[in-house]
């Protein structure tokens, strides 16, 4: 009709052409996409090690096919269920204790009225994530050997010494507290970026209606704090099984392997020092396996949040 004017939809910009438009951005992410190219995708092509009698002298195209002999002979191996067992209950004390930890901490930081005092206690609480577990298992065996500090004042209230790092009892414990105190700090930053992104109109507007600190923590900071932490929750169950090997490592002792030793320290041992290549991808594929395994699950049931990693 005359007077109207016809309006044409935007024609579809093609990648090309996005990629010549915002070159910069794409120059900014290459980094990082070639970071996980490089670090995480193209090593998945040693999986296929778990699938053959790997000899490394005949390479990855050249070693002979076994088919799934690797994960029979992994759920037949008496030792690997005490290791998984070790690893499961080590994790799961881990996510029960450590994970709450930093959220409570944050919820205590943001209490804290005073600037000056806020910023020296988290200065102080961020600076053992900044040790390597070499230097924190040092700390750890000199605190709680016979002439350590723990057991100087067990002696001075009259307790027999006790060689907690020879004790099976005490090795889980030991490694939960060291996990907690070492990352508890760092842990607490992403929760304290979610707790300053709160509207504060929100306090504002409780403090009128008559609520208390503690009901306005209850009801406006975890409420809103949620998201945040339910995503913090699936990224460590998808790495429930993955306790990394550095910490296990720096305070076993041959005394506390029965408790303590873990899938990456076993990996360590028949991997690196006897070269049982085949048999460790295979334990490595059926932790990953573990992992998105229950990632899938605990989605699923966040999804009902409205709430998930998708």
């Amino acid at each position: 009709m005359k007077g109207h004017t016809k309006i044409v939809p935007n024609k579809k910009e093609s990648l090309l052409e996005n990629i010549k438009k915002h070159w910069m951005l794409y120059v900014m992410i290459l980094p990082g996409v070639v970071f996980y190219i490089v670090l995480k995708y193209v090593p998945l092509l040693g999986s296929v090690i778990a699938f053959q009698d790997y000899q490394i002298f005949n390479g990855l195209w050249n070693s002979p096919w076994v088919g799934l002999d690797n994960f029979i002979h992994l759920f037949t191996y008496q030792d690997f269920y005490q290791v998984l067992r070790n690893t499961f209950l080590i994790a799961f004390y881990l996510l029960i204790f450590g994970f709450p930890a930093p959220i409570i901490l944050a919820l205590l930081f943001n209490e804290i009225r005073v600037r000056f005092i806020k910023k020296s206690v988290q200065s102080l609480f961020y600076l053992p994530h900044f040790l390597s577990w070499v230097i924190v298992g040092g700390i750890v065996f000199e605190l709680l050997s016979s002439q350590g500090v723990v057991n100087a004042v067990r002696e001075w209230f009259g307790a027999e010494t006790i060689l907690f790092m020879q004790e099976e009892s005490y090795f889980r414990s030991i490694v939960v507290l060291s996990s907690v105190w070492k990352n508890i700090g760092w842990g607490t930053i992403v929760y304290l970026a979610a707790i300053t992104a709160i509207n504060p109109s929100l306090y504002e507007a409780s403090v009128i209606d008559g609520a208390n600190r503690w009901k306005q923590m209850r009801y406006i900071t975890l409420p809103l704090m949620f998201p945040t932490i339910l995503i913090l929750f699936l990224l460590n169950i998808g790495n429930f099984l993955e306790l990394g090997f550095d910490q296990i490592f720096n305070l076993l002792t041959p005394m506390t392997y029965s408790v303590g030793d873990i899938i990456e320290t076993y990996v360590y041992r028949a991997g690196v020092l006897q070269g049982q290549y085949s048999m460790t991808t295979a334990i490595g594929l059926f932790q990953s396996l573990v992992g998105f395994t229950l990632l899938w699950i605990f989605n699923r049931m966040a999804r009902k949040t409205e709430q998930g990693l998708w």
